[in-house]
């Protein structure tokens, strides 16, 4: 599918200006323009689809800006995590577009951040990403504490073969040297060069690229859920804010206990739908 994007300039406001000349969608007209879509495969309804929630995109491409990367390059990305939506979404589903389409933003917004940190494209694998955060803490933690930069410790404190963290070791010098000197004569680091005020930025990122290959799975497991569970789900669990029991049961006029009972089922369903991934990890 492709769809005819507004033009992008390198000026953030011209592009803001460009989006807002789309109107958004009352639930009846997307509802409409989806199932045409759905049926028929209208372009001019996907397109109609995709631009009426562009604005949508740049408020969660904002929540990844610190991560010093373009704006406009985050935009895009999550534009194309949009068209994806589209693609796959069903209207008799029941809900929203833009309930199924936060999971695919989301999604390659993520994974573009990590291909854009080249140091991530150290490991491979998440395994791999995470020994190389990990190793390098524990290998500074030990070398604090004792004077000498100790592997093998590092790889028993963190419960893997001193084999793996050895040749993690290797790679990180046979790629960057992060340990050796600036050349400036400060005594400073090529790592330490690296460093920002961000808090635990590589453990974050770890986290993303786990969590960013889930972000698609679990947007087509919801589907599967019911119109109660995909909410309570989306409010309890995906929700940056999520609702209290009490809030939900409000909603729907039903008991708290209701709710939990509502949510535990839709979690085992989720887990259920989800565990093919994990029997091949």
């Amino acid at each position: 599918m492709t769809a005819t994007m507004p033009v992008v300039s390198d000026n953030m406001s011209l592009y803001f200006s460009e989006i807002k000349k789309f109107p958004i969608l009352s639930p009846e007209e997307e509802y409409r323009y989806a199932v045409k879509f759905y049926e028929e495969k209208d372009l001019v309804s996907a397109h109609t689809l995709i631009t009426a929630n562009l604005r949508f995109v740049v408020k969660i491409a904002a929540e990844y800006r610190d991560y010093g990367l373009k704006m406009l390059d985050l935009i895009q990305e999550g534009n194309v995590g949009l068209m994806m939506a589209v693609k796959k979404f069903n209207p008799y589903k029941g809900f929203r577009l833009i309930s199924y389409a936060v999971w695919w933003i989301r999604a390659y917004i993520q994974n573009y951040v990590l291909s854009a940190w080249s140091l991530l494209k150290i490991g491979t694998t998440q395994a791999q990403r995470k020994l190389f955060f990990k190793l390098n803490q524990a290998r500074k933690a030990i070398t604090n504490m004792t004077g000498e930069d100790d592997l093998q410790a590092a790889a028993i404190s963190l419960d893997v073969k001193e084999s793996e963290a050895n040749e993690m070791s290797q790679r990180m010098l046979g790629e960057y040297s992060l340990d050796a000197e600036s050349g400036a004569g400060d005594g400073y680091t090529m790592l330490e060069s690296l460093a920002d005020d961000r808090q635990n930025q590589e453990e974050l990122l770890a986290e993303i690229q786990e969590s960013g290959q889930l972000q698609e799975e679990i947007a087509t497991a919801l589907t599967n859920l019911n119109e109660k569970e995909r909410y309570v789900i989306q409010q309890r669990v995906a929700a940056d804010t999520p609702l209290t029991l009490q809030e939900i049961a409000d909603h729907f006029r039903i008991s708290r206990e209701r709710v939990r009972q509502i949510e535990e089922g839709a979690l085992r369903k989720l887990k259920t739908l989800l565990a093919p991934r994990y029997a091949t990890a």
